[in-house]
């Protein structure tokens, strides 16, 4: 703590009916990168928030390079050489790349912006961070990869001495994270402090230096040094228990075919897709990122429109006409992006349990019966084991893991017979993890088709029962679950130019 340029002394902060920060003491020196690793709920987040002005302690204090803060807004954060750099990136889409960068300290002369300034300032950043970003390009025009590259500029144009990444990694292709680690790694040979939260657990002994792991508010142990740590030991000081397999594999009776999916063609796709699903299968659809996963889904789901083939439920076709339709045949979807379409941020837990099946709960069609929205909300939060302090807690102030345990409760108020999961797992730690495959082998042991979606390998391998590979569009492997195996399920999922050079690899 002594030679931290960045130190937390005893930060406590409590919200109504949570202590989300008891006493938290850490420290990150100068060319360093200090991990932050807990189960969702554990209190990362508020130490991000406050660190960066958003939230002010309760007791406590920040300190930058011995000198205590006591940062009243975002800005005075900003002005001391603070930036975090959200997993929601904090980018407007309309303005330009330049814009962004410099947004709120926009290059004038005579009260007018000085545009060929701009402009080269900002190339100038977008060269530190390695990426040939057209300044002049809308931000939402670009990938999420250099959209992050572009958060990263801007820190650098404020001359941020602390950089704080929150899950930086669950949007980008292994190649875009290997950049990312090289711009990290270029950021520490600059001596700036750099915090690093992430639940991928492979990433924090590759890119991070010491860590210091949360449980329930708290310091539960700090490592100076990660040299001779292991994966298991920092599992067990976030969860306060040892997880020899976090997946957990049941296998379990098949029943027959449920799903059908016969030459679905549509946006996202270069060729017809066709695959089936047996009541009680788990299928795992892995592909890289652009692979055309989330668009398979979508079109299952009517969420878009297919230019051709057809969808059957125990044989009987569903009928066209978009998710509605889907959901009266009994296929449901948790999408990917859980909070920009699967919950509604600003409504409570019981609203968002009940936003689907409020129609079996309404008088009439229309009338709302609040009892028995209750009572149906109370029933999923205790079988989920949903953590809320009340059902009237809005859905946006739980963890990642608690939000996607509200979606599945959502789809549970159905009478479901497919349930199809894209990416159930992004952002959630470890131990929620656990929480979200038991669940997922309780829907597929009461007989629902279950077809996962994940860019995780391990999780694949780890779950499912067949393995559908995806490549550039096309479904071009499936695989049993004794003969998958991650050299050969990776090698079909890479570009046909990428396979020669991993078989030389191996």
């Amino acid at each position: 703590m002594e030679s931290a340029y960045l130190q937390f002394d005893s930060v406590s902060k409590s919200f109504p009916g949570v202590r989300a920060l008891d006493c938290v003491s850490l420290g990150a020196a100068e060319g360093s990168v200090h991990a932050l690793i807990g189960e969702n709920g554990a209190g990362k987040s508020t130490l991000l928030k406050i660190l960066s002005g958003l939230y002010r302690p309760d007791s406590g204090r920040v300190l930058l390079g011995g000198q205590g803060q006591q940062f009243r807004s975002t800005a005075a954060a900003i002005r001391a050489g603070v930036a975090v750099i959200y997993q929601e990136l904090q980018l407007v889409p309309e303005l330009s790349v330049a814009e962004n960068i410099y947004l709120g300290h926009l290059p004038a002369r005579l009260g007018w912006v000085n545009g060929r300034k701009l402009l080269d300032s900002a190339e100038m950043q977008l060269t530190v961070v390695g990426e040939g970003i057209d300044p002049r390009a809308k931000v939402g025009s670009l990938p999420i990869a250099q959209r992050q590259m572009v958060e990263i500029a801007k820190a650098l144009a404020r001359d941020a001495k602390v950089l704080a990444f929150d899950e930086p990694t669950s949007s980008l292709s292994a190649r875009e994270t290997d950049r990312l680690f090289a711009v990290i790694d270029q950021l520490k040979r600059q001596r700036r402090v750099i915090l690093y939260v992430s639940h991928r657990l492979e990433e924090i002994f590759e890119v991070c230096d010491s860590a210091t792991v949360l449980r329930d508010g708290q310091c539960a142990h700090t490592y100076p040094s990660l040299e001779g740590a292991t994966r298991d030991d920092l599992v067990r000081k976030m969860v306060g228990r040892s997880i020899e397999d976090i997946f957990g594999y049941q296998r379990r009776p098949l029943g027959p075919e449920l799903l059908k999916v016969e030459n679905l063609l549509g946006p996202g796709l270069a060729e017809a897709a066709s695959f089936s699903v047996r009541a009680g299968e788990i299928v795992g659809f892995f592909g890289l990122v652009g692979a055309g996963r989330t668009e398979l889904m979508k079109l299952i789901y009517g969420a878009r429109r297919a230019r051709q083939g057809r969808v059957l439920i125990e044989g009987r076709q569903v009928r066209a006409g978009g998710p509605q339709q889907a959901i009266r045949a009994g296929i449901v979807l948790c999408p990917e992006d859980r909070k920009k379409e699967g919950i509604i941020p600003i409504r409570s837990v019981m609203e968002n349990v009940n936003l689907s099946g409020r129609r079996h709960f309404s008088r009439l069609g229309f009338i709302i019966n609040e009892a028995r929205e209750r009572i149906n909300a109370r029933r999923h939060v205790d079988r989920l084991a949903i953590r809320t302090p009340s059902l009237g807690q809005l859905v946006m102030n739980l963890s990642g893991g608690n939000q996607q345990k509200v979606v599945l409760a959502r789809w549970l108020s159905e009478q479901i017979k497919v349930i199809l999961l894209d990416e159930p797992t992004r952002g959630i730690d470890v131990g929620a993890k656990s929480e979200i495959y038991s669940i997922i082998y309780e829907l597929a042991a009461a007989g629902i088709a279950v077809v996962v979606a994940s860019s995780e390998l391990p999780e694949v391998l780890g779950i499912c029962d067949r393995v559908c590979v995806m490549r550039e569009g096309a479904i071009v492997a499936d695989i049993a679950r004794a003969e998958a195996t991650q050299q050969n399920v990776l090698s079909l999922a890479l570009p046909i130019s990428a396979q020669a050079d991993l078989q030389e690899a191996v």
